[in-house]
């Protein structure tokens, strides 16, 4: 046996591939070449979630798998995509000449190396070795990503780009990753367009249309991802992104077929069933959503990248369908969830909807207003964010329609409007929810409307040099409303402005409270990881200040 490297024993290894004689062989050659520890699996669903609770020194994968409509790339952009697969691991896609123009396109982005059929043990460790010397020239770089010390690791990464020392292309796509994470979004348009100049790759333009989003430059971003759809029509994660900035404009039907390019393109991929089947909850195609969700739920119920709101909307439409049978099913896999994690606030709430909904099923319409009273209780919390705002106007709209008179509800959704409303995309969220409600959906419209009259009204006081009166109005309106939106716009207002304030400091230390009681806990901080459901857990998009 002649071992690799001197860490090589240390060393712990996956194998994924459908063929029993496949991940014989593979294994056969990672144990001559010194690999301490090699497991193997047959299935992408299994690979998912062991690499989701284990880390691996290496991963072999076969690009294509028997009777699954998943291939290895759709396992891997997801598992990067959500931050998953620790930027140590060595990823190696193992494909077939027919495959390989797909694996070499995405070797620019992701991948460490990728072997083609048939590859002698020779290749093998030749592509393992590269791997393995790339990350231990870089090893500083993932020492401080693994110790969440983003800003050391980013300013490596720079440091590396800036010398073109070696590996500085690799390290520029990291950087860029990094630079977008820490919202220094100038300089990580630096590093995509460096890359893009260097060698012209998809996912670096992709780069440079997300710091056009993170930076609120929408249009800018639509005509770049509109240039590199034309160009690459099977670029999944380009539809991704156009369909999160044609959420933002509020376009949801657009969005959509947006969405459903991106699923159609990686049908096995749960991130984007997920995404499509949400938002086309949302939008009224209920049988196309209901199978998207129930075959994501089929896929990756115990993935990490599951997301339960899924099973809620499955719920949901499965209640509507009085479909006893499923709505049970949901149910009980939620309940299973929440026994894992008791202490989430988020499953706690989802319980709430799932309890309300079966007294209804069950004719107990008291219990269920019961419910319905607790889980308004909570609206008032500073993590209630526009995915628990929609479960509860669910609710109360499944209540309203038992035939019982509920003066209590228009207040109600009067104030989660006026909470959340704040830009189009959530206010049709919440507009979907009303289930043809014309009262409660002009309402929403309604506050909509009132929450974009004050951040005007504030915005025309600062351009007429009336600073101080725009950030006391937003203050004032931001702790009656609670909306994220202005609370924001006063801590700009004021930072532009604050020169000119008298006071400032005293303002400063009321917006710091709004926002720690308010933003903050929606936002769940900036590591906060996507779902894979359409974004409802945000707060708002950035804000403008005159």
């Amino acid at each position: 046996m002649q071992l690799m490297d001197q860490h090589i024993q240390a060393a712990s290894a996956l194998i994924i591939d459908s063929n029993a004689n496949s991940r014989s062989l593979m294994s056969a050659q990672l144990r001559d070449l010194g690999v301490g520890t090699v497991r193997q699996t047959s299935r992408v669903k299994d690979a998912r979630v062991l690499l989701e609770h284990q880390t691996f020194d290496i991963v072999l994968c076969d690009y294509h798998f028997d009777s699954s409509e998943t291939s290895g790339q759709d396992l891997l952009d997801e598992l990067r995509r959500e931050g998953l697969l620790p930027y140590s691991t060595v990823f190696v896609m193992v494909t077939s000449e027919a495959t390989y123009a797909k694996v070499a396109e995405a070797a620019e982005a992701a991948l460490d190396a990728y072997l083609i059929k048939p590859y002698t043990s020779a290749n093998l460790a030749e592509r393992l070795a590269s791997a393995r010397q790339r990350k231990r020239v870089l090893k500083d770089i993932f020492d401080a990503i693994e110790n969440q010390d983003f800003q050391t690791a980013a300013d490596l990464c720079l440091a590396r780009f800036e010398a073109k020392s070696k590996y500085w292309l690799y390290a520029a796509r990291i950087g860029a990753e990094l630079l977008l994470r820490l919202k220094r979004f100038g300089d990580a348009k630096v590093l995509y367009e460096a890359i893009i100049a260097a060698k012209t790759v998809p996912w670096a333009r992709l780069g440079v249309a997300r710091t056009e989003v993170a930076s609120g430059n929408l249009q800018a971003a639509r005509r770049t991802l509109e240039n590199l759809i034309g160009e690459l029509p099977d670029f999944a994660d380009s539809h991704d992104l156009m369909g999160h900035v044609q959420m933002e404009q509020g376009d949801l039907a657009q969005a959509l077929k947006t969405y459903q390019t991106a699923a159609t393109l990686t049908p096995g991929c749960l991130l984007r069933l997920q995404r499509s089947g949400s938002l086309g909850f949302y939008v009224g195609q209920r049988a196309d959503a209901l199978k998207m969700l129930e075959r994501a739920m089929s896929q990756g119920l115990r993935s990490k990248l599951f997301d339960m709101l899924s099973l809620v909307l499955i719920g949901l439409m499965r209640f509507d369908a009085k479909d006893t049978k499923g709505f049970k099913y949901a149910h009980d896999s939620l309940a299973a969830a929440l026994e894992r994690s008791p202490g989430s606030i988020r499953l706690r709430r989802f319980d709430l909807l799932f309890r309300g909904l079966a007294f209804l099923l069950e004719r107990r319409v008291g219990q269920a207003l019961v419910v319905a009273r607790d889980f308004t209780e909570d609206a008032a919390s500073g993590s209630f964010d526009l995915e628990a705002a929609s479960l509860l106007t669910a609710l109360w709209i499944r209540l309203s329609s038992q035939e019982v008179e509920l003066e209590e509800m228009m207040p109600i959704l009067q104030g989660l409007g006026m909470r959340h409303c704040s830009a189009k995309a959530s206010t049709e969220i919440l507009v979907a929810m009303t289930e043809g409600h014309l009262g409660a959906a002009e309402q929403f419209r309604d506050c909509h409307q009132k929450i974009f009259s004050v951040a005007e009204t504030a915005m025309r006081h600062s351009m007429r040099g009336s600073a101080k009166v725009a950030v006391e109005l937003l203050i004032q309106q931001g702790e009656l409303t609670r909306n994220a939106k202005l609370i924001d716009m006063a801590g700009l207002v004021l930072k532009r402005h604050a020169d000119k304030i008298d006071g400032a400091d005293a303002l400063g230390e009321q917006i710091d409270v709004l926002y720690g009681r308010y933003v903050r806990p929606m936002t769940g901080g900036p590591a906060k990881r996507a779902t894979g459901g359409v974004a409802l857990r945000t707060a708002t998009a950035p804000a403008q200040a005159a």
